[in-house]
């Protein structure tokens, strides 16, 4: 593992993180939106992370075997997959008043919990700070190795 792999590792995670944060929000700003740019309801987005670098087991088999696999192992952290829609079906609410309800007065809304979207949020921006304080923590370690180092 290099010197650099920890910052680098923990930089994949504020941005999956911050990418998460960002989905969340417009997702609770679209929590009312009825009738989007294809004139159906705006549908809940979920981000998908996935792990780059060959994961824990790889670096380690690396770490323990010859020296020439421990260069060629990757440090790993995680990536965005993607970004997927919710496919749970809309919330039928009635309001037979509403310009999009239907001819029994039943209105789509999206499929946005907000209760479950701020959880969401704060997960995410936990996991954000969980990262800030790696990266401090291996910003800190490489600073005290380079002065006993002089």
């Amino acid at each position: 593992m290099g010197l650099f792999d920890a910052i680098e590792i923990s930089a994949s995670g504020l941005s999956a993180e911050r990418l998460r944060m960002d989905i969340t929000a417009e997702n609770l700003a679209n929590a009312q939106t009825t009738r989007g740019a294809d004139g159906q309801p705006y549908k809940r987005k979920q981000v998908v992370l996935a792990q780059t670098g060959g994961g824990f087991g790889a670096m380690l088999a690396g770490a323990m075997g010859p020296r020439s696999l421990a260069r060629g192992a990757t440090g790993g952290g995680v990536a965005v997959a993607g970004i997927v829609e919710d496919p749970s079906p809309s919330r039928m609410v009635y309001d037979p008043g509403h310009p999009d309800a239907d001819a029994r007065g039943y209105v789509a809304l999206p499929n946005v919990n907000p209760v479950a979207e701020m959880v969401e949020l704060i997960t995410a921006s936990r996991a954000y700070e969980a990262n800030v304080t790696a990266m401090q923590s291996a910003k800190s370690m490489f600073t005290k190795t380079f002065e006993l180092l002089r």
